[in-house]
Parts: structure tokens; C-alpha cells; sequence
């Protein structure tokens, strides 16, 4: 890898999402050497993708580069690599590019989209957990139009016209109100010629609300939110099947679409040496103490989505979202450094700030701890926090000139088909 070494310990840390970057900042001025292993060279800020697969945002307005975002701080390495294993006896990372020796180790690698063992929703569902399969989740809608264009078959027509939506979560909820947005305001004047109106978009949910981990104010709000944008709403009904046109379910009801989104579930996107089931336990997460520190390891780490901390807020893990990785990845730098020094560690507490999701223009939902509120207030709420997120200016200039633009001219003009995307309808 070309890693120069020094006197200074080595943190090594595979994954720059959330969680990764925010343990890099924290160490970046730090008298360690500090090196970051991703298969991308960009921080990808996850809960906006959906509005890249509907065309509201360009890819680059919610993807910053990471050699940029610690570009300033000494000591720092960054490698573009795919991890293949981790040897915990000689505390050597595998890596596609070569070997790297550590003294620490933090895997901090996500989550993955979860299918629960179902082969043929896997082969032609799409998934949305990164920015190349937002931008194939958003050539094969246009290009489903563009062939509704074509066909003279009804029912064929209206399956490309059709969108499924498996899963109820703020994922699943805000891409069924872009959606609709685009149905009601878009797709009229992009396609004069065709029906729109025949369109539909079906969220399919297993359990007895949406958006399950929040309040029953705001599932109920939501609901409310959707059904009055057209969105049906189908509660404890379960996909088993999807062959790349009809999706089926455990009761009787059919879908004819040719656009499923799988947005379902995740599981800890685990690496080979950490993945046994002496580490591994409920959602392939990686078993850490209060620390952070995995199973049987002091100086190895898991922290993010993957990381399974059990609490008894939380006794099957926390929340794989961003606030628990942000503040894990900072707190473990603190303890690092503890560690290092021969200080004792402080045991990580997680402060749950609140939970939203929008659900399309002037709605929006909001879980404070002490207030919930919703419709247009809540939206704007939603926006702040978004944008303050963001990193980078430019990003946030960006995003913020683009939903304002969005907003006033009811319009979203990213909506092009720059990587063609066809084959099986497989996200990749």
C-alpha cells in the first residue's frame, strides 16, 4: 500500500461513511497515523439519495471527496480499496491492493440492503444504498416512460408505469412522495402523449404502520400525507416474489411493475475474519462492548451501522442511522486516545436527537424528544438539519439553490439518463 512507517501508533479504519469520517476528524490532529480504506473515494451522504433516483439532485451535490475532507490533517493516508479479510492473529488487513499492518483497527463499514434470503427479489428489485444505484434507479424510471411510450400492450403500459415500494421506513416514505410529486407535476409535461394519471405508486409494508420507528403521531401523519398525494398504502402485506414484472405477497394482492424498490431492511455489511459467529449476531452486526470494542478484542473496534451495542433503550442494537455513527465515531477517538495513554475508557451513551422524514413539499414529520410536530414547519426543520449536515459548502449551496429552484418552479431538472441502465432490472 505504500503506507510509510513511523513512530506514531496506526489507526487503520475501513469505511468512510458517517461513522469513519467522523473517527478520522476527531484523530486528524492527533500524534497517530491515520489511515482510511474505502472501495469509494467519496463520503456519500446516504439519507438524500433518494432525491438523486428522482431526479432533484445531481450525484455530486450529496458526495464529497475524502481525500478533501482531510486533506489539511497531518499523518493521514487514504487508500481506494476493497477490503477482503482482516487476520486478527497478526492484526493484518487484506485489501485488494496489498496488505497493511495495524495497531488499531476500526471497521466502520455500513450496512448492506437485507432480502432476507428471497433470490428473486434480489435478481429484480432495486435498491438504493449507494450513488451508482441511485443513478440506475433513476435511468430505469425514465427509461420505463420512455418505453411506455412505445408499447401498444395496456398492461404493459401501465407496469412501466407502476412503482412498489417494499418497505415502510423514511427511505421508503420519502421516495414515495418524491414520486409523487414527479406524477402529479412532472410527468404531465414531460410526457403529453401519455396518460400519466394511470400511474401508481404502492408502498408495501409488513407491519401495521409506516415509518415504525417513530411516533404514532407522525405514522399517522405521514399516512395521511401520502394517501392525500395518491401513494397506496398496503399495511402487513409481506413480497415473496418478484419475477421482473408481477410482485406477489402473502394475502392476495398483486402488483404488475416493472420498478420495485427494495427498501425492506439492512444488515451489517461484515468482512471475512470478523464474521463468525463468535462476533456476528441479530442483522450480520458485529458483537462490541460500551466502548465499542469488538467481542474478545481490545484493540479492535466496530462503530456505525455495524456495530451491535446493546442497551436496554435499545436491546437489539441501535438505530442503524447516521446520529448513532456520528457520535460513536467521535466519542471512540476520545477513547483512542485513552487507550493509548493508559487512561480508562468512558462507556458511549447514545443521545438519540430526534427522528424525521419528509414526505414531499410543505410535509414533513418530526420526533424531538420533548416536541413532535408536523406539515410545513417540520419541513423546513427537515431542510435545516439536512443541509447543516451536508459537508462541504459548495454541497450545501448547492442543494440548497437546487430545492429552492425545485420549490418555486415545481420542476426537477436532473432528470437525465446519463448511464443507460437495463440488463435484469439488478441495481449494481
Amino acid at each position: 500500500m505504500n503506507i510509510p512507517r513511523t513512530s506514531f501508533p496506526r489507526v487503520v479504519i475501513i469505511g468512510g461513511g458517517f461513522a469513519g469520517v467522523a473517527l478520522a476528524k476527531k484523530l486528524s490532529k492527533q500524534e497517530l497515523q491515520v489511515v482510511l480504506i474505502d472501495k469509494h473515494n467519496y463520503h456519500t451522504f446516504q439519507p438524500l439519495l433518494y432525491q438523486v433516483s428522482t431526479g432533484g439532485l445531481e450525484p455530486d451535490s450529496i458526495a464529497y471527496p475524502i481525500r478533501k475532507i482531510l486533506q489539511d490533517f497531518p499523518n493521514f493516508y487514504f487508500r481506494l480499496a476493497t477490503v477482503q479479510s482482516i487476520n486478527t492473529e497478526k492484526d493484518i488487513v487484506e485489501t485488494n491492493i496489498g496488505a497493511l499492518k495495524f495497531d488499531y483497527l476500526v471497521v466502520a463499514t455500513g450496512s448492506t440492503t437485507n432480502f432476507f434470503g428471497n433470490k428473486a427479489v434480489e435478481t429484480h428489485s432495486m435498491t438504493m444504498k449507494t450513488v451508482p444505484q441511485s443513478l440506475n434507479l433513476r435511468s430505469l424510471i425514465l427509461e420505463n416512460f420512455e418505453d411506455a411510450l412505445l408499447t401498444q400492450d395496456l398492461n404493459e403500459r401501465n407496469a412501466l408505469m407502476n412503482f412498489v415500494i417494499v418497505g415502510g421506513g423514511p427511505t421508503g416514505v420519502e421516495l414515495a412522495g418524491a414520486l409523487a410529486e414527479i406524477k402529479k407535476g412532472i410527468l404531465p409535461k414531460d410526457y403529453p402523449d401519455l396518460d400519466t394519471r394511470l400511474a401508481q405508486i404502492h408502498i408495501v409494508q409488513s407491519g401495521d404502520c409506516i415509518l415504525k420507528g417513530m411516533s404514532p403521531q407522525a405514522s399517522q401523519k405521514a399516512e395521511d400525507f401520502l394517501e392525500k398525494l395518491g401513494v397506496h398504502i398496503w399495511k402487513n402485506t409481506r413480497v415473496t416474489n418478484y419475477d421482473g414484472k408481477t410482485v406477489t405477497t402473502n394475502t392476495d394482492v398483486t402488483f404488475q411493475a416493472r420498478t420495485v424498490v427494495w427498501a425492506a431492511g439492512v444488515k451489517g455489511a461484515t468482512i471475512k475474519g470478523l464474521d463468525a459467529e463468535d462476533f456476528v449476531t441479530r442483522g450480520n452486526r458485529v458483537i462490541v462492548n460500551a466502548f465499542n470494542q469488538v467481542n474478545g478484542f481490545k484493540h479492535i473496534f466496530a462503530i456505525g451501522d455495524i456495530a451491535a451495542m446493546t442497551t436496554d433503550e435499545h436491546p437489539n442494537g441501535l438505530p442503524m442511522m447516521a446520529q448513532p455513527a456520528i457520535q460513536q465515531g467521535e466519542q471512540l477517538g476520545d477513547n483512542l486516545l485513552n487507550l493509548i495513554e493508559n487512561k480508562p475508557l468512558k462507556p458511549f451513551k447514545y443521545k438519540d436527537k430526534g427522528t424525521m422524514a419528509t414526505i414531499g413539499r410543505n410535509k414533513a414529520v418530526v420526533d424531538l424528544e420533548h416536541y413532535k410536530f408536523q406539515g410545513v414547519f417540520a419541513w423546513f426543520v427537515w431542510m435545516f438539519v439536512h443541509l447543516f449536515f451536508l459537508i462541504g459548502f459548495r454541497n450545501r449551496m448547492v442543494v440548497f439553490v437546487n430545492w429552492v429552484y425545485n420549490y418555486v418552479r415545481f420542476d426537477r431538472e436532473a432528470r437525465l439518463i446519463i448511464r443507460p441502465y437495463k440488463s435484469n432490472h439488478k441495481a449494481s
